[in-house]
């Protein structure tokens, strides 16, 4: 059984059965046969799916919110926006899949050559449990648009989530089995990897568990897409505008109780305005609210879990004990449910636990850099590699993005996910690009195709 813990009481949910291997291989099974059909229909006929599962989400924006609420705490606010943007992911497939798939002419000693771009077959997605929706389709819409079929295995603790995803794709009609939910406890996943009918495997989660997926992927010669954790740097330079870097800077850092990958983990500012910026940057912490993510005044709800609640204090606790000074939370609050306050942590450095780790919590750290180049510095000092903002001028800016050691890099603004851009990391953040025009092209078969006689 999947048990869901309310993270808000920290009191038993619900429970939903997990699969055993005869009804893995079954539904397995199914996205095998259905893609022999899905691959012929056209794109205007995958789009028309697409676009019905879409307004679906919009018409359902409400009850598909409350789901994320209640089994991972997310304030009502963004699992509201969450929906919306997962509408989003699923109409800008629908209408740009044709251009992003487009034939490419090449010129050689062919009559004609060319490169299509053919589907795969059945494409496992194993995704977290801190956007279920989003990533859900983030991986499934370009998935389903290059003409595969695609199987969900989502965290154990969002089965709810999970399951209405697939309901929508039965409620817009749409042929059997091209998307479905996996439900498998984690020690199955591996076993789905291997099955002969998955063809290719894109994973979102922790370095740890993506390098066993990617072990596994790739012992049977399977492609695989990781997008993995992050420690990503916002860099405030001393020409930086200070009050708009303290209100994204602030934002990124919370946005879902700081359980983002993409969040602006090691705020890196430049020595003249370290002060100055901190107070900015406490003010608008110190504003935001916690509380019953349910309710429309809270900012912050809870970690999804206790043990992540747990590791997260841990963290604080070790990067004080290291000389960090804590000017705001820092301390397991008294009460129901898996609450963490918004905390700041001033005179942090690169080798503290906050920084070598990957943070998923309200945790903003500040360290101080001498200079620019400094702040490179301290910023590439990181296992991880996946996205990084610059507060500067225009120009130094884009100059700093090529020295900067990520997949994705913001100046003057806040690092998120956008359907018409590809994001995804480096180093131990992963490798391959989900979204944009990049996204769609990882699952499908580059396919050479020369024409002859040959020309003279």
């Amino acid at each position: 059984m999947l048990n869901v813990i309310n993270p808000t009481t920290g009191q038993p949910l619900h429970e939903y059965p997990a699969l055993d291997a005869t009804e893995m291989d079954a539904r397995i099974r199914a996205a095998s046969t259905a893609f022999r059909h899905w691959r012929t229909r056209s794109l205007a006929e995958r789009a028309e799916v697409l676009t019905r599962v879409a307004a679906l989400m919009r018409e359902q924006e409400a009850e598909l919110a409350h789901l994320m609420t209640l089994e991972m705490g997310k304030p009502d606010k963004e699992a509201r926006g969450e929906v919306l943007k997962a509408a989003w992911c699923a109409e800008h497939y629908a209408e740009h899949a044709e251009s992003y798939l487009e034939a490419l002419n090449l010129h050689s000693d062919a009559m004609h050559s060319y490169v299509q771009h053919l589907p795969l077959g059945p494409v496992l997605g194993i995704l977290p449990w801190n956007a279920p929706f989003w990533l859900a389709f983030r991986f499934c819409a370009p998935a389903l648009m290059a003409g595969n079929t695609c199987l969900m295995k989502h965290d154990p603790h969002v089965p709810a989530c999970a399951e209405a995803i697939a309901k929508l794709f039965i409620q817009a009609g749409a042929p059997d089995a091209i998307l479905q939910s996996l439900p498998l406890a984690t020690a199955e996943v591996a076993s789905a990897i291997r099955h002969p009918h998955i063809q290719a495997v894109s994973f979102t989660g922790s370095s740890q568990a993506g390098s066993k997926v990617a072990a596994t992927a790739a012992e049977q010669i399977k492609p695989a897409v990781l997008e993995l954790g992050g420690s990503d740097p916002a860099i405030v330079l001393a020409d930086a505008d200070l009050e708009q870097a303290a209100d994204a800077i602030a934002l990124s850092r919370i946005i879902n109780a700081g359980q983002s990958c993409i969040a602006a983990k090691r705020i890196i500012v430049e020595a003249p305005v370290h002060d100055h910026f901190v107070t900015l940057l406490q003010e608008r912490l110190e504003k935001l609210r916690m509380g019953d993510p349910a309710s429309p005044d809270t900012d912050i709800g809870p970690i999804a879990r206790d043990d992540l609640r747990q590791a997260l204090a841990r963290q604080v606790d070790e990067t004080v004990a290291a000389g960090a000074k804590c000017l705001l939370g820092g301390n397991i609050p008294d009460g129901p449910g898996f609450f963490y306050p918004v905390t700041l942590l001033t005179h942090v450095t690169n080798d503290m636990p906050a920084c070598r780790e990957e943070t998923f919590g309200p945790v903003a750290v500040v360290l101080q850099a001498d200079s620019a180049e400094h702040a490179l510095q301290i910023a590439n000092n990181t296992e991880y590699g996946l996205a990084a903002s610059i507060w500067t001028d225009r120009v130094r800016g884009e100059a700093m993005a090529r020295q900067i050691e990520a997949g994705q890099v913001v100046i003057n603004g806040i690092v998120k996910t956008d359907p018409r851009l590809p994001s995804g990391g480096i180093k131990r953040s992963g490798y391959g690009r989900e979204l944009g025009p990049h996204g769609i092209l990882e699952f499908v078969n580059v396919q050479q195709v020369w024409i002859g006689p040959k020309r003279d």
